[in-house]
């Protein structure tokens, strides 16, 4: 398929109900338009916080990427999509599994294109950066933990710290480590505190 006939996907998502993603929609199907390109579906998540990886219409979206609906997301820009590069780089990862490239048109990232692969290399290397200094800074915490009397072991609710740790060291937030392990916040908080003294 050429460049000029890709079938391709457009999301958008604004985090208020208040807001409107007619703005989005209208300088996607503009700049789609320019690459001669057909939009085959539009995916809109209205009201929704871009740190909730559990949005309705991106998970179709992912879906519909593995039937081969379309061969590339369109976005206008990357934090549509995803809040942090940790994220981002896990939902293109996904896409890129099964054929889908990725253009956000505001921010010269188009992997249809050498240049736009150059990019998204850098932010993978930006975010195995991040990456390992989290996880230096959670074994320094841990190591002063012990140090200083705490103990690491599995609480009486049956919070696992080690693997809240290594939640953590994958650039979750204490909330996104709650609701993945089960536990109340404020159990995960204190425990985090005491290791790492930088929970959030």
């Amino acid at each position: 398929m050429s460049n000029a006939s890709k079938k391709v996907a457009l999301y958008l998502r604004v985090s208020t109900n208040q807001q409107t993603v007619e703005n989005q929609r209208l300088e996607l199907d503009k700049y789609c338009e320019r690459q001669g390109w057909v939009v085959a579906k539009v995916y809109e998540d209205a009201g929704i916080s871009g740190k909730n990886a559990d949005r309705q219409a991106l998970q179709q979206m992912v879906q519909d990427a593995a039937k081969g609906k379309f061969s590339v997301l369109v976005v206008w820009k990357i934090d549509r999509l995803a809040r942090s590069v940790a994220d981002l780089l896990n939902i293109l990862n996904t896409l890129r599994g099964h054929g889908v490239d990725f253009c956000s048109t505001t921010q010269a990232i188009d992997t249809t294109t050498s240049y736009g692969k150059m990019v998204l290399t850098f932010l993978g290397a930006i975010a195995e950066f991040e990456r390992e200094t989290i996880i230096e800074r959670v074994r320094a915490g841990i190591s002063r933990a012990k140090a200083n009397g705490v103990k690491l072991g599995r609480p009486r609710v049956g919070f696992d710290i080690g693997k809240a740790l290594e939640l953590k060291g994958q650039g979750l937030g204490v909330r996104r480590i709650a609701a993945e392990l089960g536990v109340n916040y404020g159990t995960v908080y204190r425990y985090l505190k005491a290791v790492t003294k930088s929970p959030a």
